[in-house]
Formats: structure tokens, sequence, C-alpha cells
């Protein structure tokens, strides 16, 4: 997932100074938990329906101090936690005949992405998803049609894509919201449904995940009692996050969740720039 880990010039920390062997419980920097803390209610938010591509926040925040591997992974079982209350609050609305060629294609993705883990560099990741989420927002906004109305037969093959995408970079970088929202979003889905359907193709991309995630030994002591430490935020960002979607109407919900993802595309697509130019730059 990249062996870049240098973010805005700040290097992250090493192994041997980020506490993760059988001496320690757990991460101890300050500057971490600082960002850790807005970065979990904000994906919480997100995963209760308020602003649909914020998850993409947590891991390059979280990176800021640690490298994008060990934030991915802390993030991992906090992410479940909040999957387990969105499928709970959404469980009878969604879009099983999405989901039915959704879900497959993520399988391929969250393949992809286990097989190239430490080979791709997650900075460029982060520039290609920062690139895709700016251009689809601007073709949104600068489209004279409106991208409203009732669901239409779906284009398996065009899902099926951004799915795959979606499981690759999710697998990365927890970033799967802008892939997949470039097929969900234009298609005027109702927002109980929108929300429910992605809370339902989330939990079962992070599903997916857990024994690669495992496997490549991403799940030692310090990860697992980090995400312990910051476990109760979960479920406060969802409440917070459907506390939101319920008082937002569905207009005001999709400007909302366009404007996100465009700011998450510039957030993604700046750090992944930095970083790609430090990498080749021998920085």
């Amino acid at each position: 997932m990249g062996c870049d880990n240098t973010v805005r010039g700040r290097r992250a920390k090493s192994p041997k100074s980020i506490p993760h062997s059988k001496d320690f419980s757990l991460i101890t920097d300050p500057l971490f938990y600082a960002l850790a803390l807005p970065a979990i209610l904000i994906a919480g938010i997100s995963k209760g329906g308020f602003g649909g591509g914020l998850v993409v926040m947590a891991v390059p925040l979280m990176a800021l101090v640690v490298s994008p591997q060990q934030a991915a992974a802390v993030m991992l079982p906090i992410l479940m936690l909040m999957d387990v209350a969105a499928v709970w609050a959404y469980r009878r609305t969604w879009a099983k005949n999405l989901l039915v060629f959704l879900l497959p294609a993520a399988v391929l993705g969250v393949a992809a992405g286990w097989a190239s883990f430490g080979l791709l560099d997650a900075n460029l990741v982060r520039l290609l998803l920062g690139i895709i989420a700016v251009t689809f927002t601007l073709d949104y906004w600068f489209r004279s049609s409106v991208r409203t109305g009732p669901v239409k037969i779906p284009d398996r093959l065009w899902g099926g894509m951004w799915a795959m995408v979606s499981g690759f970079t999710s697998f990365v970088a927890h970033a799967g919201g802008p892939p997949l929202n470039v097929y969900m979003l234009p298609k005027g889905l109702e927002k109980r449904l929108f929300v429910g359907t992605m809370a339902m193709f989330f939990a079962g991309a992070n599903l997916l995940k857990l024994v690669p995630y495992a496997m490549l030994g991403q799940f030692h002591t310090a990860n697992l009692m980090t995400s312990l430490v910051l476990a109760p935020l979960a479920p406060a960002g969802v409440w917070l996050g459907l506390w939101m979607q319920s008082r937002v109407s569905d207009r005001a919900f999709y400007k909302v969740c366009y404007t996100l993802l465009f700011l998450t595309g510039l957030k993604l697509g700046y750090d992944g720039a930095v970083g790609v130019f430090n990498l080749f730059n021998g920085a």
C-alpha cells in the first residue's frame, strides 16, 4: 500500500518509533490522537448517512503521523463497528438489484489490493482518487442536464468497473467512496435508499478485507489496542450522522455529497501529488 511514508513534509514514524511490538500496548503519539478523534467522528457521520464521501478523509489525516498502512489497519475494526450500526439503521432500505453485481465486483478489487500490498505507492492511489473525484464533481456541476429521477436499469459493466475500483482503493486506504459515487450518485436514488445501499456495500467490502489484513500482519498489538481505545467514537459518529441525515432534504443532501466529494478529491489529489513528487525526488 505504498512505500513512501512522507506526507506534507512530515515523515511518518518508522516501525521502531511507533510502538507495535509485544512490549507496547498501543500508539502513544498525542498528535496521532489529535487527528484520529475528528477523523473517526467524521467517518461515523458519513456512515450515518450525512456526506457520503467523508470516510475517505480518515486515513489521510491519520497518515500525517503514522504510515498509511498502519492508519488503514487501525481504522478497519472501527469501520466495521460503524458498519454494524449503519446496516441496522438502513436494514430495510437498500437496492438489492444493485448489490447483486456490485459486491462480486468489489471482491475482485479487494483481491487486487491484497495482491499489490507493499508494491503500489499509496500516494499514487491518492492522486488518482483525487483526479477521479474532482473530475466527476466538476462534470456534475457544469452539465446542464439534471441528474435526478427514478432508478433506471443499471449498466452492470459500468457499475461493476467502479465497484472493482472501489474495492481496490478501499483495501489500500479505505477510500472506496469516490469511485463508487461515480456510479451511484447519478442514479438519483432516494436519500435513504442511496445511503442504505452504500452502507451494505461497504459493510461487505470491509468484511472481505478482514482476512487479508490479518494475513498481512496488520492486526498486531498496537493497532488492535489503538482501535479499541478509539472504538467508542464509532457509534457516536454514526448517531450524529443519522441525526443530521434525517433533517436534511434530498436536494440539499446531494449538494452536500457532491461538495464534500470535491473537497475530499482536492485533499487526496494534493496529498498524493506531494507524496509522488517527493518519491521521485528521493525525499
